[in-house]
C-alpha cells in the first residue's frame, strides 16, 4: 500500500492489487497529445515503464537492435508494476485504467511515463518546466460493473470530446479499443484486453456494450463517482 500526500489536501490510498481509474492533464491546458508523433512516444513510453526498469527510455533508444532485444526479453520476465486496462490520451489530458501489482507501482508508472514524455516534449519545442498538474489524480474501481462502466468512458472520450464518430473509434490508437478489437497492433503489447474480455464474453460484446450508449458519460449517472470532472 502506498499513502500519495495530495498538496496539503486528503491522502489517497493506492493499495497494491487494486484498479484504479487515473487521471492527468496538461498545465494551462495545453494541447500536448495531438500529433501522430506524440502519441506513438506515449504508447512507446506505457509499453517500457510498465516494468521497473534499469536505465532510461532515453538511453534506450539509442542501444542498438541486438541490444535492445536483450534487454527488453530480459525485463519482461519480471513482474510489471502495473496492469493496464484501458486508456485514451485527449489533446490536453489522459485517462488510464490500472492495477497496481506492486507497491508504490502506479506511482512510478505514471510518473516515469510524465516526466519522460515531459522532458522528450520539452527537448522537441525548446522549453522548460513541468508539463502535468500534480499530483495525478486516482479514484479506486471497486466492483466488476464500475470497472466496465469506466473502461466505456474512458474508450468514449474522443467521441464525447466530438473528436471523431464511433465508426473511427477502433482504429484511433488515442485509446485501447482497437487493442480490444483486434484492429491495430500498437499498444497491444503492454494493454492486458483478457481481464475484460473474459468478463464480457466477446470482443463484439464489448463493442456492442460501447456502442449503445455513445452518449453515456455526457450523463454521468453511474460512474460519477469514479471520474474526475
Amino acid at each position: 500500500m502506498i499513502t500519495l500526500t495530495m498538496s496539503g489536501k486528503r491522502k489517497e490510498i493506492i493499495t497494491t492489487g487494486e484498479i484504479y481509474h487515473v487521471f492527468n492533464k496538461s498545465l494551462a491546458d495545453a494541447q500536448v497529445f495531438t500529433d501522430t508523433r506524440n502519441l506513438n512516444r506515449l504508447l512507446e513510453l506505457a509499453d517500457f515503464y510498465k516494468y521497473l526498469q534499469k536505465i532510461r527510455y532515453s538511453f534506450f533508444k539509442r542501444m542498438e537492435s541486438n541490444a535492445k532485444l536483450d534487454y527488453i526479453e530480459n525485463y519482461r520476465k519480471t513482474k510489471p508494476l502495473v496492469s493496464l486496462y484501458a486508456f485514451s490520451f485527449m489533446p490536453n489530458h489522459f485517462h488510464m485504467l490500472l492495477k497496481q501489482n506492486e507497491d508504490g507501482g502506479i506511482k512510478k508508472f505514471v510518473g516515469n511515463l510524465q516526466n519522460s514524455f515531459a522532458k522528450y516534449h520539452n527537448r522537441k519545442n525548446k522549453r522548460m518546466g513541468s508539463m502535468f498538474l500534480r499530483p495525478f489524480k486516482a479514484k479506486h474501481v471497486g466492483t466488476d460493473e464500475d470497472f466496465l462502466h469506466i473502461s466505456r468512458y474512458i474508450h468514449l472520450n474522443p467521441i464525447t470530446s466530438y473528436l471523431m464518430g464511433f465508426n473511427e473509434l477502433d482504429s484511433d490508437a488515442r485509446t485501447s479499443f482497437p487493442q480490444y478489437m483486434k484492429r491495430k497492433k500498437e499498444g497491444g503489447s503492454f494493454v492486458d484486453t483478457e481481464f475484460l474480455l473474459r468478463m464480457v464474453g466477446s470482443a463484439s460484446k464489448y463493442s456492442l456494450f460501447v456502442k449503445n450508449q455513445v452518449d453515456y458519460q455526457r450523463k454521468l449517472k453511474k460512474i460519477k463517482h469514479l471520474t474526475f470532472d
